[in-house]
């Protein structure tokens, strides 16, 4: 009897340790200037520029917009340089946000670190 309350308390904290590394996922992420300045570089190269301002709205919503709707965390790095290579639409208006498939997942994580750091 004793033995099967050990195997059912071990499963139980198998499950449990197993489940943090998914909160853990969302934690927030500690960038620096170094992450910045990449970021930067890859939306100067960009043609993001085209449709995106720093501070205010042009065809897409301005950076300060983007870093003020969304926290520099695992989940929302994933998401939204998904986003920078597929495309998007509807998120912030009519005007659907072109593809970028030929930019590495890479490229866009540092771009998306770089417009969220603005929020600082």
């Amino acid at each position: 009897m004793l033995l099967r309350i050990g195997i059912i308390f071990f499963l139980c904290y198998l499950i449990a340790c197993s489940s943090s590394k998914k909160i853990a996922n969302t934690g927030i992420i500690k960038a620096d200037k170094t992450d910045s300045l990449a970021g930067l570089e890859f939306v100067k190269r960009s043609d993001c520029v085209t449709c995106h301002k720093i501070g205010e709205k042009f065809v897409g919503p301005a950076f300060t917009d983007i870093a003020k709707k969304y926290e520099l965390n695992t989940d929302n790095l994933n998401k939204l340089s998904k986003k920078i290579i597929t495309g998007g639409k509807s998120t912030w208006g009519k005007v659907p946000m072109i593809p970028h498939s030929l930019l590495s997942e890479e490229d866009a994580k540092a771009m998306v670190k770089y417009i969220l750091l603005l929020k600082n």
